[in-house]
């Protein structure tokens, strides 16, 4: 392998450890030689991901008899892709797979290999499609999912059954909901409690809750549609979005603007908020013997935008995607197909409590009777929004910041949704010479 590759490798490593799959044949002299040929997967769930993944490839090994040698990668999301832009755009075929996060397809689909001749509509049926198609680019089917991810809204239990309320369908039952609960807490003594937290950091996270809150109005659009067509600056946008920056400070807190996922948890675990948007891993913390809100928890779709609108979770998760470059294509396919198939899925839903992207195993009784949250995330996965990257493709990353920071300036009071959303739309426009060269 390119040294380095490596060396920029081991400088990532107090960001946090991945997997990284070197993939070789039998025997002594090939496994002294095996960094010759790298399968690489990054991974969000450091120590978990870490042996959820090896167990897998241990399984592979002893069906095939090939070697596979893991080593460390980079875990943060920003310094992985760029990591891995380089070592594509280099034409390298040291690394043969790939961990692609759902935002990747559209900006590594020039690097990576066409699965789609490799499934069989059988299995292509087990799919929850919205996770399937997210990684469909330009006809091309780059990537198979390997773990689900989307965004959910957490509720405390307790409190909507003191106070006689109904689970939150839209985002108006969220704020009166929010005020009637902190008002009536206040008077009992508790003046730490908010209504609503979320993401509302100017990052990633950010999109992800601004695109949920958009796309849940009937007209709100997806930022950039699937034509290319910029649809951002529109009548439902600019309303949520001033909806939402009205409740910094008054049924958000204002520390709401420095939030990631792990602060909402925070927050949320220590019971000082009724609502949070968050991905489905805060369920087993917020459960644990320590948690404050131990049992109080229920989870549900994100609200709707008005009676006429949906719910629109956001997607998250990875992949697995083949570089074009690989050397040793057939195994990597071959490992790619296992690690993705139900059985391994099944295995890593049971054992490590992944999310699997069929859903034929959300209904399987040994994995509800794991995992009885399985039952109420079907619905959830099945109704979820992709990012605009399939169709912004290369570009998606200066996509979700301008946009990001548009709906930023919008929560910070720097300017109203009208304004802010005018500026990212004539941004968003000129990036893509009005949705005409997204890629080019």
């Amino acid at each position: 392998m390119n040294n380095s590759f490596l060396t920029g490798l081991s400088k990532f490593l107090a960001l946090g450890l991945g997997v990284v799959l070197l993939l070789s044949g039998c025997g002594k002299k090939e496994e002294s030689s095996a960094q010759d040929d790298a399968i690489v997967i990054t991974c969000g769930m450091v120590a978990q991901e870490h042996e959820a993944c090896k167990k897998g490839v241990e399984l592979w090994q002893a069906k095939t008899g090939k070697k596979v040698k893991v080593l460390p990668a980079p875990n943060g999301s920003n310094e992985r892709l760029t990591l891995f832009q380089q070592h594509l755009a280099a034409g390298s075929s040291d690394i043969d797979i790939y961990q692609v996060d759902v935002v990747w397809p559209g900006v590594l689909v020039n690097h990576l290999e066409d699965l789609s001749p490799y499934l069989t509509a059988e299995r292509r049926a087990k799919y929850i499609p919205s996770l399937l198609n997210n990684n469909k680019v330009e006809g091309k089917l780059v990537a198979l999912p390997w773990f689900a991810n989307v965004g959910i809204l957490y509720y405390r239990k307790d409190l909507l059954e003191k106070y006689h309320l109904p689970v939150p369908q839209t985002w108006d039952d969220i704020e009166q909901m929010s005020k009637k609960i902190i008002e009536g807490e206040k008077k009992a003594g508790d003046d730490k409690l908010w209504g609503y937290v979320f993401q509302g950091k100017a990052y990633e996270g950010l999109t992800c809750n601004a695109i949920e809150w958009i796309s849940s109005f009937k007209n709100g659009g997806t930022i950039v549609e699937k034509n290319g067509h910029v649809s951002v600056n529109n009548p439902d946008a600019i309303k949520i979005l001033d909806q939402i920056a009205a409740w910094v400070g008054t049924i958000s807190p204002q520390g709401v603007l420095n939030y990631e996922q792990e602060d909402c948890r925070g927050v949320f675990q220590l019971g000082q908020a009724i609502f949070m948007r968050n991905w489905p891993y805060a369920w087993h913390p917020l459960n644990s013997s320590d948690s404050a809100v131990s049992g109080k928890v229920g989870i549900t779709l994100l609200p709707k935008g008005g009676k006429d609108g949906k719910s629109s979770g956001t997607i998250g998760g990875w992949n697995l995607a083949v570089s074009k470059y690989s050397k040793k294509k057939a195994d990597a396919i071959d490992l790619v197909l296992f690690l993705t198939d139900e059985p391994e899925l099944k295995r890593r839903a049971i054992e490590s409590g992944y999310f699997p992207p069929m859903h034929t195993l959300f209904k399987d009784p040994q994995v509800l009777a794991i995992n009885p949250l399985m039952k109420i995330m079907l619905p959830v996965m099945t109704t979820a929004t992709p990012r605009p990257s399939a169709q912004t493709g290369s570009k998606y990353s200066q996509v979700s910041s301008v946009f990001w920071n548009g709906v930023y300036s919008t929560l910070s009071k720097q300017g109203s949704a009208e304004e802010n959303l005018k500026e990212v739309q004539e941004k968003l426009n000129l990036i893509s010479q009005n949705g005409t060269k997204w890629y080019r």
